[in-house]
C-alpha cells in the first residue's frame, strides 16, 4: 500500500511540474517589445473574412530604426494557410505614424505618412 501511495504522489509531482512549465511557457512568449527597435504596435485591421482569405494588417512604430530587426519582428506577427495576408508597415517614432487604418490598400494616408519598411508574409494554400 505505501509503494502504491509513493508511485501516486510521484506522479503528481511530475505532472504538476510539467502544467507549470507549460504555464511559464505560456506567459513567457517573446513579444515585438523584447526585440531590438524599440518596437510598438499603434494600429491594426483585419478583413472579417467573409469570402477569401484573412487579411491583417499592422502599423508599427519604431524608436531605434538602425537597430531595428523589422523581419524577427513581423515574424511574430500571425500568417495562416488559406490564401491569407500579412502586411507590416514600419513607421519611424519620430514622424507622426497612422494610427487607423483600412483594410484597402493603400491602408493609410501616404501623402501624410511615410512607412519605413515594409514587410509581407502570406500564408501557403
Amino acid at each position: 500500500m505505501i509503494r502504491k501511495n509513493k508511485k501516486l504522489w510521484l506522479l503528481a509531482i511530475a505532472l504538476l511540474v510539467v502544467l507549470v512549465y507549460a504555464l511559464w511557457d505560456s506567459f513567457n512568449q517573446p513579444g515585438i517589445d523584447s526585440l531590438p527597435g524599440q518596437f510598438e504596435e499603434v494600429a491594426f485591421v483585419r478583413n472579417e473574412q467573409n469570402k477569401g482569405g484573412i487579411i491583417r494588417v499592422y502599423a508599427i512604430s519604431v524608436g531605434d530604426p538602425d537597430k531595428a530587426d523589422y523581419q524577427a519582428c513581423a515574424d511574430l506577427f500571425p500568417v495562416n494557410d488559406f490564401n491569407s495576408t500579412t502586411k507590416v508597415f514600419f513607421f519611424d517614432k519620430n514622424y507622426p505614424y497612422p494610427t487607423t487604418l483600412t483594410i484597402d490598400p493603400p491602408h493609410y494616408d501616404t501623402a501624410r505618412y511615410q512607412a519605413i519598411n515594409i514587410v509581407k508574409r502570406t500564408g501557403k494554400k
